[in-house]
């Protein structure tokens, strides 16, 4: 049963969902990538919401054992490139659940913070998830090239630069940002210049229009 949302953009979704499930049988696999601050994880909720479906979160799986010394000595192609674990990723949640099977993992444990070594650890704390009709993988690096085969429907989720500036620094501690800005800002740029330009996912969602992916070029319906 599909919950009709009053939220446009979630409705947007969940259109391209039901046309994507047309005809097949098994899990529904879908990937909403996008900048930090773009809302991935609030629209990934807001689907949840309204179809049964089991969120994994990207970030659960960032490359915790890679020290800040070797961040900074890294160019940001290579902070793209390393960011998370797609590996383990695809090892312990999203082909379990692609086979509708039960799925577990260790979260990266980012409240502990940054470890001696200049490492992170990971919860000891499994999260565990059960198989649902509708798999939503979300945050960003989550429609990897080496994910492809998995992912259904890719999403990039998007917003002005000035929306999500603000997003972030509601939510982060200013010095916080700073040294996110410094470290990330430029492996997002690569990876969505390069990796993952827009042309290459099948929807693009932002706060003000809704660009449908056709022969490689974005429909603007503003």
């Amino acid at each position: 049963m599909i919950v009709r949302p009053t939220d446009p953009v979630t409705q947007a979704i969940l259109d391209a969902v039901c046309a994507a499930r047309e005809g097949r049988s098994g899990p529904l696999l879908i990937a909403l990538d996008g900048p930090c601050g773009a809302g991935k994880s609030t629209a990934a909720a807001a689907v949840a919401t309204a179809i049964p479906a089991v969120i994994v979160p990207s970030d659960d799986f960032f490359a915790a054992d890679i020290t800040s010394a070797e961040w900074d000595a890294r160019s940001a192609p290579e902070r793209a490139r390393d960011a998370i674990d797609w590996r383990r990723l695809r090892r312990d949640a999203l082909e379990p659940l692609r086979a509708g099977q039960p799925a577990a993992w260790q979260p990266f444990d980012f409240e502990s913070g940054e470890r001696p070594d200049g490492t992170y650890g990971m919860s000891a704390t499994l999260v565990r998830r059960e198989p649902a009709p509708l798999i939503i993988v979300e945050g960003a690096y989550s429609t990897r090239p080496e994910l492809a085969d998995l992912i259904d429907l890719s999403l990039l989720i998007d917003a002005p630069a000035d929306v999500r500036e603000r997003r972030l620094a509601a939510r982060e501690a200013a010095a916080f940002l700073l040294a996110w800005h410094a470290r990330w800002d430029g492996a997002e740029a690569f990876y969505f210049a390069h990796v993952r330009p827009r042309s290459a996912f099948d929807l693009i969602v932002n706060t003000s229009d809704l660009l449908p992916r056709s022969a490689g070029r974005e429909i603007d319906h503003r």
